[in-house]
């Protein structure tokens, strides 16, 4: 069974924000979305935006899949 985390402690970040915290391009996620390997973005309107913990979560498996973990 998965956790649920209140949208109240988990913050719906920008691709900006992304950007600012992996320091990679936006090009480069949006072919990881384009490929499935990074999630999707959920739209409010025409902005797209990200649960936080979901961006940490795929962080911290590429990090732990580069150690061999």
């Amino acid at each position: 069974m998965a956790i649920q985390i209140s949208l109240l402690d988990d913050q719906l970040v920008d691709m900006q924000f992304i950007t600012r915290f992996t320091g990679l391009t936006d090009k480069w996620f949006y072919k990881l979305i384009k490929d499935g390997l990074f999630p999707k973005p959920n739209k409010l309107g025409r902005s797209s935006r990200w649960k936080q913990s979901e961006v940490e979560a795929w962080l911290l498996q590429r990090i732990a899949a580069s150690r061999g973990n």
